[in-house]
């Protein structure tokens, strides 16, 4: 029987899996919904762009941090969108994956590379 990975087996996780689990949160989405709400939820500093959201999403989906989900019928270009969720093993990991950043901050913090008011938002 294989032994369920601890969510710090996945650790660190790139940026672009992080906040792809980010931009995803609770609810289910598309590929197109989740590069718009990564902009809108960091102002537009972050933007992934389709290449790197799904070979990334690939990876995710191998490593069951996320599923995908049947959504809305309807037909973009041809195509039906597919639509994606975290799973509760990738929630799991985002909180690791939290964690571990915050900590990161901290020591930063320390070491007098942020102020104490930087980050914190």
């Amino acid at each position: 029987m294989k032994a369920r990975p601890s969510p710090e087996d996945f650790l660190p996780l790139n940026p672009p899996q992080y906040y792809i689990l980010l931009a995803l949160g609770p609810d289910t989405k598309h590929g197109y919904a989740m590069m718009e709400e990564l902009q809108e939820r960091t102002s537009g500093r972050v933007t992934l762009l389709p290449g790197t959201l799904y070979t990334n999403m690939a990876r995710l989906l191998e490593e069951e941090l996320v599923e995908e989900v049947d959504g809305p019928d309807y037909e973009v270009r041809g195509g039906k969108r597919r639509f994606y969720r975290v799973t509760d093993l990738g929630r799991a990991v985002a909180r690791a994956e939290s964690r571990r950043l915050a900590t990161v901050l901290d020591v930063a913090r320390a070491a007098g590379y942020l102020a104490a008011e930087e980050g914190a938002s």
